[in-house]
């Protein structure tokens, strides 16, 4: 595929953030690559405001649900809301495995609930898979 990927990252955690990068290495979803690390970051990244004027719409966004600030469920709610957000693809990307959170993740409209696993050959295979699915299988809204 020729198109330029642009993924956002929305994580609070460094290590969680290396170990994803380190797993998107080699990856047709290594093309471009932003991280912001709470929910507040996030909007104005995706509203392009502030710092953040001259971002790219993202083509798929990770996010973490537990973060300061503003947490990925709220950010999830506000990108659904807006007509010129909704149709970017959201994989929630987090430790949690409750019941609650897949359930609120998809009630709001997430597009796919994965838990990270806790090592990097089980993020590798996960991202390999988004990879394949995402970029390969999927037809993705044109980026306006």
């Amino acid at each position: 595929m020729n198109q330029l990927i642009n993924i956002l990252i929305v994580d609070d955690s460094a290590d969680d953030v290396e170990f994803t990068l380190a797993a998107l290495q080699g990856t047709k979803l290594a093309n471009a690559i932003s991280v912001v690390n709470d929910g507040v970051e996030a909007m104005e990244y995706l509203r392009r405001e502030g710092k953040y004027a001259s971002a790219s719409k993202p083509s798929l966004v990770f996010l973490d649900l537990n973060m300061p600030r503003k947490d990925g469920r709220e950010v999830l709610a506000e990108m659904k809301e807006d007509p010129e957000l909704r149709q970017i693809p959201v994989v929630i990307l987090t430790t949690s495995q409750t019941e609650e959170d897949i359930l609120r993740s998809y009630d709001l409209h997430a597009n796919c609930y994965i838990s990270k696993p806790v090592d990097l050959q089980g993020l590798s295979k996960i991202v390999q898979t988004i990879d394949e699915f995402w970029f390969g299988v999927v037809k993705l809204p044109p980026a306006r």
